[in-house]
């Protein structure tokens, strides 16, 4: 049986979790305890920012369900504050929480594009395309100061590197002259990521992100500036936001883009426990619904870690999700023709002597 939670816990403003539990690896556990004489002052939780130093820049990817090769993030950590990221049990390895921590806490790189240029003048690189945002968002707000994605998309550019970019932040509009110029080339697509148009729960569910409706005026500029831009539902969350298909995918096609996708609702981790948490505060009387529509689709459990289940599920439910999402497709227009890169533009970069690793 599902563990039951304690009295609701208070949602900060602005923020998508609403505990900062130790993680996986921590030695002690620490539980706050309401003794009922006094109620708690919480000042702000004001967002950091620290440079790290990194020894490299690219990461391989051995999924088998993960449609890339190599991906590259600036940043760790995410100030948007979704609730449902999977990407959040990665702040554990800094010895953080995946909950407030994950998107109070971040890290930079601002060395990313000089070691991409290390990378790519590598001796044997094959110029498979590189994903940004597979992660942590390359657009969080944090962006508008480091510029950490623009340097890297401006060595791309400058090698001809076919990328693909994940977003869910009306900042990628700035970069429109870099993506144009790339899309002109067939070196890449753009995915924007709406997991829903209720106005009202997005600010629940990814506080800190775009609203609904200017990611869908986000795709239009970009598909007007001849950028390929496939819309990610991801993720869908049963019972929440599974009645939202139709609209949304008729909403991004108007808009002009190229193809649609989606992920079901994953909970690895200590992501599970977080996002207990925000249903039984935001909403108590759907809870119980939503947590049994994931065993539905898991086989019995909240979450399935295996290749080719995880992102998809199995069972009546989400073959239903499936077929509908397939004939909304059908009815859109959308995919109906592949976004294919061209990996055989590529140049190595020039510039200077670049320092290659010793072993």
């Amino acid at each position: 049986m599902d563990k039951e939670l304690p009295t609701p816990l208070s949602p900060r403003k602005g923020r998508g979790a609403l505990s900062n539990p130790e993680s996986r690896y921590s030695a002690t556990v620490r539980e706050p305890i309401d003794d009922g004489w006094s109620p708690e002052e919480r000042s702000p939780l004001r967002t950091t920012v620290t440079r790290e130093v990194a020894k490299g820049i690219l990461s391989r990817n051995a999924s088998p369900d993960i449609p890339f090769e190599l991906s590259l993030n600036p940043y760790r950590g995410c100030e948007h504050g979704c609730i449902y990221c999977y990407a959040r049990p990665s702040h554990a390895y800094l010895g953080l929480s995946p909950g407030l921590d994950f998107e109070s806490r971040l890290f930079v790189k601002p060395d990313a594009a000089a070691l991409l240029r290390k990378a790519l003048a590598r001796e044997g690189h094959v110029p498979t395309p590189i994903a940004l945002g597979a992660n942590t968002d390359p657009y969080q707000p944090i962006e508008r100061q480091w510029r950490i994605t623009r340097q890297v998309l401006e060595v791309l550019h400058e090698c001809r590197h076919p990328l693909s970019l994940t977003t869910k932040s009306a900042l990628v509009e700035r970069d429109l002259d870099l993506l144009a110029a790339l899309a002109a080339q067939r070196l890449v697509q753009v995915l924007i990521s709406i997991t829903t148009l209720d106005r009202s729960l997005a600010r629940i569910l990814e506080p800190r992100a775009a609203a609904p409706q200017r990611r869908l005026e986000t795709v239009r500029r970009l598909s007007e500036a001849g950028i390929p831009v496939t819309v990610l539902m991801a993720p869908i969350i049963p019972a929440l936001t599974d009645n939202e298909i139709e609209t949304l995918l008729t909403q991004a096609a108007e808009a002009g883009a190229h193809g649609a996708g989606y992920v079901m609702l994953r909970l690895p981790l200590e992501l599970e426990g977080l996002f207990r948490e925000w249903l039984e505060s935001h909403l108590p009387l759907r809870a119980q619904h939503v947590l049994a529509r994931l065993r539905d689709i898991h086989g019995g459990t909240i979450y399935r870690s295996q290749f080719g289940l995880r992102q998809s599920g199995t069972g009546a439910y989400a073959d239903l999700i499936r077929q509908r999402f397939r004939l909304a497709l059908k009815r859109t227009g959308l995919n109906r023709r592949p976004i294919v890169l061209d990996s055989s533009q590529f140049r190595p970069p020039t510039g200077g002597p670049v320092q290659l690793d010793l072993f």
